[in-house]
């Protein structure tokens, strides 16, 4: 007589430690526990960006951590993510004041001719959603001797990986995950620039972070693309899907 046999459940590849989005590229985070993904990343995720003032003649128009280290000291709030307009998001400048983020003193304090842009989709360097896993933030820190800091890589994912083993995340590439109500692609690997190098606490950089890179093509963490749009929140697990 045969027996039936209960496939065991699949083990996961981590769980999500931390959630963050970008309300305006190259502010500071805002952590959240929960959100909404879809085609366009998180939501309420870089919706917003500040422009140079020689954009009308630049590829590249957006001011960054690359051209003002200090953006990074300045933290974007979105109080409602379902509705990211102006009224909901609110800007604290490194010393503490609050701006809404159309402010004309908020741009002022960015720059001469800098001026904010609305990015209705989210402008994102690649993919909707960027990932990295605990292990690989750690790994690199200590090769250029910097303290730990996974704000570093501006992930929206950080992902504690089962077998705690630094770039596990590359073999991901190819294959969809499941994370809470959602399903994800991993479509790319993360190659990375000098931002890597600013301190998100300070805005002091340090070289050392991006040439910890050079034996990996400059590149860490992944990039992923939204199948199924889902909730997904910190604590939840993550599968091969």
């Amino acid at each position: 007589m045969n027996e039936s046999r209960q496939s065991p459940d699949p083990a996961p590849l981590g769980v999500l430690s931390r959630l963050w989005r970008y309300p305006v590229k190259s502010m500071a985070a805002e952590a959240v526990e929960r959100a909404e993904v879809s085609w366009h990343g998180v939501a309420g995720d870089r919706r917003w960006a500040f422009l140079r003032r020689d954009s009308e003649t630049n590829g590249f128009p957006y001011l960054t951590i690359r051209d003002e280290p200090r953006m990074c000291l300045y933290r974007a709030e979105l109080t409602e993510p379902a509705r990211p307009d102006a009224s909901s998001v609110r800007v604290s400048t490194p010393e503490g004041t609050r701006y809404a983020v159309d402010d004309p003193e908020l741009a002022r304090r960015l720059g001469d001719g800098v001026r904010l842009t609305r990015l209705r989709r989210g402008m994102h360097d690649a993919m909707p959603l960027s990932l990295i896993s605990t292990a690989t933030v750690a790994e690199l820190c200590r090769r250029a001797d910097v303290p730990y800091e996974p704000q570093r890589f501006r992930p929206n994912l950080l992902v504690e990986t089962t077998e705690d083993r630094p770039f596990a995340e590359d073999e991901w590439v190819g294959r969809t995950l499941a994370l809470g109500s959602a399903v994800l692609r991993v479509d790319l690997h993360d190659p990375r620039c000098v931002m890597i190098n600013t301190d998100p606490r300070t805005s002091e950089t340090t070289p050392a972070v991006l040439r910890a890179l050079t034996d990996r093509r400059a590149q860490a963490g992944v990039y992923a693309s939204v199948v199924t749009p889902g909730s997904v929140a910190t604590g939840e697990k993550l599968f091969l899907n």
